[in-house]
């Protein structure tokens, strides 16, 4: 069973800092073959289409498409600030190694 993956308060507060939800965007996340451990995350503001897994908090949005929810089962999607930068992260339980950069894994 797919569970769809959870998103933090903090990725829900991130997404309304930068005013996605008022231009109609939500954070779409996908998983798509590539990357140096095989598969890769793809974090970017999309428009939801109806086929779309939505997740929603604090009037925002995180979609996902039906493709890549069994790769994001039991997920969860994080924002994270460090003296590196501030991404979008994701802390995936079936990813069974990730590359350093954190956007690339393998099953």
């Amino acid at each position: 069973m797919n569970l769809p993956p959870k998103v933090t308060e903090r990725a829900f507060e991130r997404l309304a800092e930068i005013g996605a939800g008022d231009q109609g965007q939500a954070l779409r996340v996908a998983v798509e073959g590539g990357g140096c451990s095989g598969f890769q995350y793809s974090i970017i503001l999309d428009a939801p289409t109806p086929e779309d897994i939505i997740l929603e908090g604090k009037g925002q949005k995180v979609v996902v498409d039906e493709v890549s929810l069994p790769f994001l089962s039991g997920a969860t999607i994080d924002f994270s600030e460090e003296l590196i930068g501030a991404r979008f992260v994701i802390d995936n339980p079936n990813a069974t190694s990730s590359c350093g950069c954190g956007t690339s894994f393998s099953i």
